[in-house]
């Protein structure tokens, strides 16, 4: 019977892509593009095919699974696809493509890893990718795509083909449906320090819901500033209309002008004057059509044109082997020419397009030929919202022949020279040793502890409620974990789903809650002696207003200050809370305290040289503390590079060190005193810093770098009391010898509270009296606790019962039995369970069976299967219920069976490892019903003859063999994947009387080894043998360590 891919002389090409399930894929007009290529094909008379393309539309679906079976009933509609647009299952339908004979063409798939039957009709995106990264000198990069399994494939390979040149690829993520969990992936986003987020989803500008909510929440939180550049990625597939094209999104009543100003939009260039785009346009609507319609006409005429010079190689009209035949092509397209080089990789031009945040049009700014992969500058600069590009990053990134190094070049240079200098520095070095070691285990031992391990932390994740960033983020205040900010432990999301744990930087020691503070070593791997003295120096500061330094925590990896933890935050936090009233008493202590923490420090002749109100923190009696003191001396003594500083971050700043060629590098006194000036300011005003005067915070470091006028905040008399305002002003002097002491301040300060018996606690119960109490913070934190449970119960339901059966018992439904055709079920036990369990303590049986039984668990997660139950030692699993999986049930279950059988082949049990464990299996496939039985404690059970015949199966099997019946052995056959099939004979079945069966031995391509199966004649004792062995066993063991165990009694 002839193949429907030949019929009536016509050469079917079938096209491939969810054009019924995703609505923006299916507005590129998939049949209009196809058939205006066709007939143009059709026409040329320099294509002399010797027969007429005829196409017909393929959908498939948009979960990857589902797409890849449904084209497996392509095989006989099509002489050759062009397709797939899922890269999820590029490789897997390559591969049945080359078996078929037939090829695909595909403008979703990478690299071609299918050989010839895979033809990628663009070049490489990623290529595309990092040569615009590498001219803008962009090497950190995260990708964040849609839920749909098509951009979540897609993510995966960018990652893969990013790392693969060598790039730091950090966060991978998809958002939810509509776009759920933007506000988390941004959280994330603003901590991983990337400058370049890809987007793999549907483009705003043409409907992609996703993208829409991504970049609204990125404006909405601040990230649309430049400090990360979006690039969509599905603008790299097509040609985006750009000539003369406005589009909704970006008009002033749209949702993303201004967010889509942080995009550049890297797109094909197109040339619109092509005779096929002129003939699109008259059959279509081009404002209402994808352009993703222009590249599937590319692809079909690339396809007639391999298959046209294949015909011509006297190969004839075959659709095997056309990725032969594809080099050295220009031929018209849709929207720019078709060109090819000898190996038949696709040459094109891109333009980078951009966008002013006020227009809704894009205009050009840079092409990309691939033909050099260089990047050429239009003659029109970029407009970034910041005014200037992010940072570049260091060029190792895109130096495939240099290793790079957290951004720098290792010195590879220097190699033979410190080979050269280690036999001088051996001695020198040996004593450095020891003496850093002698210094070491003073430092490690009481009283003088300064260096704390892991075993003294204990890592506790707080309710999200009671978290509160307290410390400076500029000085890189991140988690031990993960180096995040404490903004991103602070303000941690409670999600809706079930989520892990994120990393914190709260822990236990000794009882009491501390705050973990980064440290950077630098480039040294350990402390040098000038930063272990300053330790100590800091160490042994205790006073009521500065913080704790409890010790240094040092593990593989990470290095952090132990402070005290304060429970209330930061001074910062205070002041920018409007619910919480302050009265003048209320500040007045509050900045008592700072002065006198202040004064206590330069007594010891300790200047901060980094005060600001994020450094001053607040403890549970609102009690103000100084913190982050000495942390820059510390960086310093051990020579490690200092975080980039923000000019937002230098408004505390004294305008001497201001002036300093390289930057405020070391506070002074005097310096100290401006910047508690500043905070005075703060508080009085209770805003930040110079707000009053309405300017950008790079033009006031410029006014206070280079006076005249003076810069100095505005703060008017009635935000406190006029002594108070002129000691404030007295701290701004602009010489700093003119400044006040702090012993001057603290006179001066406590005149204006002359009621020494006035406290924060006086002040609170006059608030209380005067305010009703507050209940957000109790109601939000028991909300957080009741949703915390809630996820705990739903997390034990899912493991329980399937989630279709969770959910109608969620919802007080009855669950409905339910008949399945065709399963396949499997039922395994341990040969000799019962002896073993004799010889066993029952602590002992337990710990056996959940070592065999959660390794078998972690099995299931690779295959389509579901687990039913365990009883005893009998372990049973089902494929194709509770969800239907055609006839792929019996496959999962025998590839599945052998991964067990090879495991347990390897396992061994704790309290007598010389004991083989021996499983026996047996599978049976047939139809079955699945139903939910009980109330109390319900359970998914199993009904039918297939149950039945499935544990007589393993009933009658034996040690390392999997017993299979005729029906799963022809279903297996069928599928025609290799698999090793052994005819046992004839068999008594308990109940069904006696049929054939057979052993699955193996499967072609199966990369494990399967432990040999015992030498078992008909009539063998083999069960009494196995026992007898495991007798022996046990005993050889007991003898061995009989004098070292000991028998304890129970209470």
């Amino acid at each position: 019977m002839l193949s429907l891919a030949r019929e009536a002389g016509n050469f079917t090409l079938g096209v491939l892509g969810p054009w019924d399930c995703d609505p923006v894929f299916a507005r590129a007009l998939p049949h209009a593009a196809v058939q205006l290529a066709v007939d143009r094909v059709n026409q040329d008379p320099a294509l002399a095919l010797g027969s007429r393309l005829a196409p017909v539309l393929l959908p498939t679906a948009c979960y990857t699974p589902r797409a890849l079976a449904t084209f497996l009933t392509y095989k006989n509609i099509a002489a050759a696809f062009v397709g797939p647009a899922n890269p999820g299952y590029c490789s897997a339908a390559a591969l049945l493509a080359q078996s078929w004979g037939k090829s695909l063409f595909s403008w979703a798939c990478g690299a071609p890893e299918g050989g010839r039957e895979l033809v990628t009709t663009l070049p490489s995106t990623a290529h595309v990718l990092l040569s615009v990264m590498r001219h803008f000198g962009w090497a950190h990069v995260a990708i964040v795509s849609s839920h749909q399994d098509i951009w979540v494939a897609t993510a995966q390979q960018v990652a893969v083909n990013l790392r693969m040149r060598g790039l730091p690829v950090g966060l991978v993520t998809s958002l939810g449906p509509g776009g759920q969990g933007a506000m988390e992936v941004l959280k994330q986003l603003s901590t991983e320090g990337v400058k370049t987020v890809v987007l793999c989803m549907h483009s705003a500008l043409l409907g992609g819901s996703e993208q829409v909510a991504l970049l609204s929440a990125a404006k909405a939180q601040g990230l649309a500033d430049g400090r990360l550049v979006f690039l969509p990625y599905d603008t790299m597939l097509f040609a985006l209309p750009y000539h003369n094209r406005s589009y909704p999104a970006l008009d002033a009543s749209g949702p993303l002008q201004e967010a889509y100003d942080a995009v550049l939009t890297v797109s094909l260039e197109s040339s619109p004057q092509d005779e096929a785009f002129a003939a699109a346009s008259a059959r279509t609507s081009p404002p209402q059509v994808s352009p993703l319609f222009g590249t599937i006409y590319d692809a079909v005429v690339l396809l007639a044109h391999a298959l046209n010079h294949s015909a011509l190689q006297g190969t004839g009209l075959s659709g095997a082997h056309l990725g032969d035949h594809i080099g050295n092509l220009d031929v018209s397209g849709f929207s720019q020419r078709l060109q090819t080089d000898e190996k038949g990789r696709r040459l094109a031009q891109y333009v980078i397009l951009d966008t002013d945040g006020q227009g809704s049009q894009l205009v050009p700014t840079h092409i990309l030929d691939t033909s050099s992969w260089q990047v050429q500058s239009l003659g029109r600069a970029i407009h970034f919202p910041a005014g200037a590009p992010p940072a570049r990053d260091s060029s190792c990134w895109f130096d495939p022949n240099t290793l790079c190094m957290r951004g720098l070049q290792p010195p590879g240079s220097l190699l033979v020279l410190g080979l050269a200098c280690v036999l001088v520095l051996a001695g020198g070095t040996l004593a450095c040793l020891v003496r850093s070691g002698l210094q070491q285990l003073w430092l490690s031992r009481r009283p003088h502890r300064i260096l704390l391990t892991a075993q003294e932390l204990t890592f506790i994740h707080q309710p999200h409620s009671r978290r509160r960033s307290h410390v400076d983020s500029r000085s890189d205040s991140r988690s031990v974990a993960e180096g995040g900010s404490p903004g991103s432990a602070a303000q941690a999301s409670a999600r809706s789903q079930p989520t892990p744990q994120e990393p914190t930087n709260v822990a236990l020691y000794e009882g009491e809650w501390v705050w973990l503070k980064k440290f950077d070593l630098g480039s040294s791997p350990e402390l040098r002696p000038s930063c272990l003295g300053l330790l100590r120096k800091i160490r042994e500061l205790r006073h009521e207003n500065i913080t704790a330094f409890l010790g240094l925590f040092v593990s593989p990896g990470a290095c952090a200050l132990v402070l005290e933890y304060c429970a209330r935050g930061s001074l910062e936090d205070l002041l920018r809370n409007e619910a919480l009233r302050l009265d003048w008493t209320f500040k007045a202590s509050l900045l008592l305290d700072l002065i006198r923490g202040m004064r206590y420090l330069h007594h010891r002749h300790f200047p901060h040289g980094r005060l600001k109100s994020r450094n001053c923190v607040v403890d549970r009696r609102f009690v103000l503390k100084i913190t982050d003191h000495g942390y820059s001396a510390l960086l310093d003594a051990q020579r490690a590079p200092r975080p980039q500083t923000a000019p937002k971050e230098l408004l505390w700043t004294a305008p001497e060190l201001l002036r300093q060629v390289r930057g405020p590098i070391r506070g002074t006194l005097k310096g100290d005193v401006f910047s508690l000036g500043i905070v005075l300011q703060e508080v009085l005003a209770r805003g930040p810093p110079y707000h009053s005067l309405g300017l950008p915070a790079e033009e006031i470091i410029r006014k206070l770098v280079s006076p005249p006028p003076l810069c100095r905040p505005l703060v008017s008399p009635e935000q406190g009391p006029p002594e108070c305002i002129l000691l404030m002003n007295q701290c701004w002097e602009e010489a700093p010898e003119d400044r006040p002491s702090l012993d001057q301040i603290y006179t001066q300060f406590k005149s204006l509270t002359p009621c020494k018996k006035t406290s924060v606690a006086d002040s609170m119960l006059r608030m209380l009296e005067t305010y009703s109490q507050n209940l957000e913070d109790l109601v939000q934190e028991r909300t957080e606790e009741l949703e915390q449970e809630r996820q705990k119960t739903e997390r034990l339901l899912s493991q329980m019962l399937p989630p279709s059966v969770t959910e109608a018992l969620k919802m007080g439904t009855a669950v409905e039995p339910e008949y399945f055709d065709q399963v396949t079920i499997y039922f395994s036990d341990i040969v000799g369970f019962t002896t073993i369990s004799a010889l066993s303590d029952p602590m002992e049986v337990v710990g056996l069976l959940n070592d065999l039984y959660t390794l078998f668990d972690a099995i299931l997660s690779s295959y389509d299967v579901y687990k039913v139950e365990t009883i005893g030692d009998a372990y049973m699993v089902a494929s194709g219920l509770p969800r239907r999986n055609g006839n792929r049930h019996a496959a999962e279950i025998a590839n599945m069976a052998l991964d067990m059988l090879s495991s347990a082949g390897n396992f061994r049990m704790r309290h007598a490892p010389d004991v083989p464990i021996r499983i026996r299996a047996g599978l049976h496939s047939g139809p079955c019903v699945a139903g939910v039985v009980g109330l109390t404690m319900p359970r998914y059970c199993l009904f039918g003859d297939t149950v039945n015949t499935a544990s007589r199966m393993e009933s009658t099997g034996l040690p390392y063999r999997i017993h299979i019946s005729r029906s799963t052995m022809e279903t297996l056959l069928s599928l025609d994947e290799g698999y090793k099939i052994d005819i046992r004979g004839q068999t008594e079945l308990k109940g069904k009387g006696i049929e054939e069966t057979y052993w699955l031995s193996g499967k072609e391509g199966f990369p494990r080894s399967l432990p040999p199966p015992l030498d078992i004649k008909p009539g063998d004792p083999w069960q009494a043998l196995i026992n007898q062995e495991i007798k022996v066993a046990f005993a050889r063991a007991r003898q061995s360590t009989g004098p070292q165990r000991t028998w304890t009694a129970g209470p």
